[in-house]
């Protein structure tokens, strides 16, 4: 039977290199719907998401994507601050569409995605990049990352269109204007949690450090750095409203005006408290590297929490050794479990080891919630002409509870992604508020909050006492 085990090896290694040629998507032996569901459990399908990838197979009913094409748009900030995750936001946009279409694309119409650039996210900049994707393109669809500091400034913009607009522009003040304008709104969606549970969410994670026995607080003195912008002045306010009731006082709760060139004259406030946590909350990576690599010049038994910025390997490539031991959190971002990892490494095969596929799955998850709740529909429609195809394709999106590479999306008031712990104490219904931190800058930052999506242990930081 030697000859047997052997051919049956022969076959399996050209099977693995036809897998393997056709970027893992299909059985090429066998490329129908029952095919692609024998594969289930494979990292191809992990990659994509089982939920995602069977459910547009089912819906498309074995159509090939060779129909007219359906433009859908994204608008990124390619040469202003955000350059960095728009780099990783295309990217993930790329894999999600290159994969629906493989699938059949929405009813066997394929996605085209259009980009416009959002440059520093200005009011103005935002808000010119939609007419330009609604006039010029006619897209039915504007789906993309964050674009946060135009405050909804195009809003009105796509709802006169009255196409579907799913963004992570993470604000609380979304949910309000979603919820008191629905009738104007109802087809703008937020599909992570809003700012405002980072805020709570620190103080939550603080505690828990403590009742586990991870950390010991030196002090009751908390030391607040928020930004000049609306996100940033949200999670500050969070802080405070939270912190009282965990017996922090706050030292110091100063606004940076942003960018901050220049964190001296801030740390040495810092340091005269020498307090138990610093926090910034203002979100621009470019502008933490400057505080981490400030603080690590003369440190005090503190934890260090800045605003997003960890997750970036860039922010990593730049802090070096002195970011280890720093976190922070975000409310949506690729997991580290079998679905995550996979997508992260498929992000990494096609556009190198320097990506940051926790930042690229935003948007990745959101291309597969849109192509679903569109085939679901029946189809998309136009802008303004197409309004009444886009209304039932809304209403598909709002009764969703898709599990993808980030979580589960699952909406809530005012059209906003449902956090997970703060809102539901079930993680298969809500999105994780990750808590990140450095360990070793050479690596990805590890989860270190809430279970079960933790990776790791709470590293206690080189420069404190524990």
């Amino acid at each position: 039977m030697e000859w047997f085990h052997k051919r049956k090896q022969t076959k399996k290694q050209k099977f693995d290199e036809e897998i393997k040629a056709s970027g893992g998507l299909v059985d090429p032996r066998n490329p129908s719907r029952r095919g692609f569901m024998s594969m289930a459990g494979t990292a191809a399908i992990g990659a994509m998401g089982v939920a995602g990838a069977n459910t547009l197979v089912q819906l498309n009913g074995g159509a090939k994507a060779d129909g007219e094409p359906i433009p859908v748009g994204a608008m990124l900030p390619y040469t202003g601050w955000g350059a960095e995750d728009s780099r990783n936001f295309e990217a993930g946009i790329t894999l999600a569409v290159d994969e629906i279409n493989s699938f059949g694309g929405v009813l066997g119409r394929p996605i085209e995605v259009h980009f416009e650039d959002t440059k520093e996210i200005t009011a103005e900049t935002v808000t010119s990049a939609a007419r330009r994707l609604i006039d010029r393109h006619e897209v039915h669809a504007i789906i993309n990352g964050y674009n946060t500091l135009s405050v909804r400034a195009e809003y009105d913009t796509v709802a006169d269109a009255g196409i579907p607009y799913i963004h992570d522009n993470t604000q609380y003040g979304h949910q309000f204007s979603v919820k008191d304008n629905f009738d104007r709104y109802y087809c703008i969606f937020q599909d992570d949690p809003s700012e405002y549970y980072y805020g709570s969410g620190l103080i939550y994670f603080l505690d828990e450090l403590e009742k586990l026995g991870k950390w010991k607080r030196p002090n009751n003195q908390f030391v607040l750095f928020s930004g000049s912008i609306d996100y940033a002045i949200t999670i500050a306010a969070a802080i405070r409203d939270t912190a009282p009731q965990f017996g922090w006082e706050l030292a110091i709760d100063d606004v940076v005006t942003q960018p901050v060139d220049d964190w001296g004259p801030a740390l040495v406030r810092a340091r005269e408290v020498a307090p138990a946590i610093i926090a910034a909350t203002h979100g621009f990576p470019t502008d933490q590297t400057g505080l981490v690599t400030g603080f690590a010049e003369n440190p005090t038994n503190s934890l260090v929490y800045v605003q997003y910025a960890l997750q970036q390997r860039a922010f990593l490539d730049i802090v070096k050794e002195t970011g280890e031991g720093v976190f922070c959190s975000t409310t949506i971002g690729t997991l580290q479990d079998e679905i995550g990892n996979a997508f992260s490494r498929r992000i990494r095969d096609r556009w190198g080891e320097d990506m940051t596929p926790m930042v690229a799955g935003q948007v990745y998850d959101s291309y597969y919630l849109w192509a679903i709740a569109a085939a679901r529909a029946g189809g998309t429609g136009v802008p303004y002409d197409g309004i009444e195809q886009n209304k039932k394709v809304c209403h598909f999106l709002r009764e969703s509870i898709y599990r993808g590479v980030v979580g589960t999306i699952r909406f809530m008031w005012g059209q906003a992604a449902t956090p997970y712990p703060a809102e539901t104490n079930d993680p298969s219904l809500g999105m994780p508020t990750i808590m990140m931190q450095c360990q070793d800058w050479t690596k990805d930052v590890v989860f270190v909050g809430p279970s079960p999506y933790d990776t790791a242990d709470w590293m206690t930081p080189p420069w404190t006492t524990g």
